[in-house]
């Protein structure tokens, strides 16, 4: 694909994909329509980069489809001024699209190869407002909270309360969680004071974390679990 075909295709993606499937946050449009997809996969995709799937990126992790990454941000209700943290780095992608839809971002990824290949993407396409750590996100990142949102990228057996501890009051955790079912469902789950008031949102297909991290054998018993 020419180089100037590329705002063709993220055109395409945005009326096809996502106008279509019911996303209408005009930010959001905006920023899929910016965000240059292929440069995060490596190499010239062509016009694969912006098809409506996901795309492996290497030690077992994805992509996920355009009309994902466009559902989740909505879902995130941003106006510009917030603070979130991103559990799963992954290409940088959903970084770089929350970047121009927020104050600032911070996201961690616990597979450094991927976590370097996306701040230097990152760094290239001048964005400045995205920090990277390399860890166990299950953990958050205390000392850069709280956070107004904060968004899991991989599916998770349980919310840990020590994360959503890493909430402001009235903030919310967004993401994929395995249900009572085995199935994965997107969950909202919104602080008040010590309470959190659940939404399920939609099912989904994600990636699942590394076990050990969030699943019910891994971490410490006394961070306690919700859902």
């Amino acid at each position: 694909m020419k180089r100037l075909d590329y705002p063709v295709a993220r055109e395409r993606m945005v009326r096809e994909q996502l106008v279509s499937n019911g996303i209408a946050d005009p930010r959001v449009l905006g920023v899929m329509r910016q965000v240059p997809r292929h440069l995060f996969l490596g190499g010239d995709m062509g016009p694969e980069a912006y098809s409506d799937h996901s795309y492996p990126i290497g030690f077992s992790q994805t992509m996920s489809q355009p009309y994902m990454v466009a559902y989740l941000a909505e879902q995130l209700g941003l106006n510009g001024e917030e603070t979130i943290l991103e559990i799963g780095t992954g290409s940088g992608y959903q970084a770089a699209v929350l970047s121009r839809l927020v104050r600032q971002v911070y996201t961690i990824e616990r597979i450094a190869p991927l976590a370097e290949k996306a701040r230097n993407v990152l760094k290239n396409l001048e964005i400045r407002n995205v920090e990277i750590s390399i860890g166990d996100g299950s953990e958050g990142w205390a000392d850069r909270g709280p956070f107004d949102r904060i968004l899991a990228t991989a599916a998770a057996a349980a919310a840990q309360t020590s994360l959503l501890g890493q909430l402001r009051d009235g903030g919310f955790f967004l993401g994929p969680v395995f249900n009572g079912a085995g199935e994965q469902e997107i969950v909202r789950l919104t602080r008040s004071g010590r309470d959190y008031r659940l939404e399920r949102l939609r099912k989904c297909s994600f990636v699942p974390l590394v076990p050990g991290q969030w699943d019910a054998g891994g971490g410490s018993e006394d961070r306690g679990r919700l859902l």
